[in-house]
């Protein structure tokens, strides 16, 4: 009788044990997906799918910069704020990591080695000397964890949306959104002018002004040849402010846009509710891109065509 009781308590324990299993990965995915679809479907039976546009959103003022300290040439707004951030940010965690460093790394300490290693040998030693790399690694080293915290610190909702302002408890607060000094023209095109008159410099110091400016036409060209082809790269170097200027600030902009369109301003202009619904997981999924990758990415491009034009500069070669 008591072996009968035991066996019916095990089986019972063994279903409750099997009534009480985790969901497998793909179940949970499969979940999410009828969430989703059914989301769309009840939004678009309820509100239908037929909407007016909307012609007073404007998704492009999430851009716009409204002055809120007019200091002249140093007045205050929004791409001013996130350039402060960027700035202590990188300034910051570099202090704090530098001062707490181990014989024994944490991961953080293990992750920041890395990050020097990735901009001391395969980002500024891979383009110049090891003696120039050394001299201007500080600068190169500076210049991509700026671009990359300031890239971050684009992604984080913060309330600078000066436009829209919300109420909380009679106070009116700037509505939150996404913005990044990098996805203001003038940012980037203040870093590309840096790296310019940096690269330019070192050129003219180790060559003088004419070796510099000889240099600048290859080996055994002569004639009209040579002097059209120092025309030709005397603009190729101004076209390299353009070219870091352009590739740092579209890539930012772009991505913010799209995230702010698949995040909802595409159902708010087009006044269809479901396609909010519909758009909100490849708007999760492109934040989710941009933050991992593009960030980290853009930063590295810049930094690494910054060291291959000061390699250049005082390259004996074209």
């Amino acid at each position: 009788m008591s072996a009968a009781v035991d066996s019916q308590g095990a089986a019972s324990s063994a279903a409750a044990g099997d009534g009480s299993r985790k969901f497998t990965n793909k179940q949970i995915l499969l979940i999410l997906v009828g969430i989703w679809l059914g989301g769309v479907v009840v939004l678009g039976a309820i509100y239908g799918i037929h909407g007016t546009r909307n012609t007073s959103f404007e998704p492009q003022n999430e851009f716009k910069l409204d002055t809120w300290v007019n200091l002249g040439i140093f007045s205050i707004n929004k791409a001013v704020l996130y350039l402060f951030l960027a700035a202590i940010a990188t300034s910051a965690s570099m202090i704090y990591i530098a001062r707490r460093m181990q014989q024994r790394p944490n991961k953080v300490q293990a992750a920041v080695e890395v990050l020097y290693e990735l901009m001391r040998n395969n980002i500024t030693g891979s383009a110049m000397s090891e003696k120039m790399a050394a001299k201007w690694f500080p600068f190169i080293g500076a210049l991509f964890l700026f671009i990359m915290f300031s890239n971050l610190v684009g992604y984080i909702p913060l309330p600078t949306n000066t436009e829209h302002e919300i109420s909380v408890f009679g106070l009116q607060i700037p509505s939150f959104s996404l913005y990044a000094a990098t996805a203001n023209l003038s940012i980037p095109l203040v870093l590309a002018l840096v790296v310019f008159v940096s690269y330019t410099f070192e050129g003219v110091r180790a060559k003088g002004p004419i070796g510099y400016l000889k240099g600048l036409v290859p080996g055994g060209v002569t004639g009209g040849m040579a002097v059209a082809i120092f025309f030709l790269e005397v603009l190729s170097n101004f076209m390299r402010i353009l070219s870091l200027t352009i590739r740092l600030f579209a890539n930012i902009l772009a991505g913010h846009l799209i995230i702010l369109f698949m995040a909802g301003a595409l159902a708010v202009i087009l006044g269809i509710s479901a396609l909010g619904w519909f758009t909100l997981p490849f708007g999760i999924l492109l934040f989710a891109f941009e933050v991992g990758l593009v960030a980290a990415l853009q930063a590295f491009i810049f930094a690494t065509l910054t060291a291959i034009y000061l390699g250049g500069a005082v390259a004996e070669d074209h």
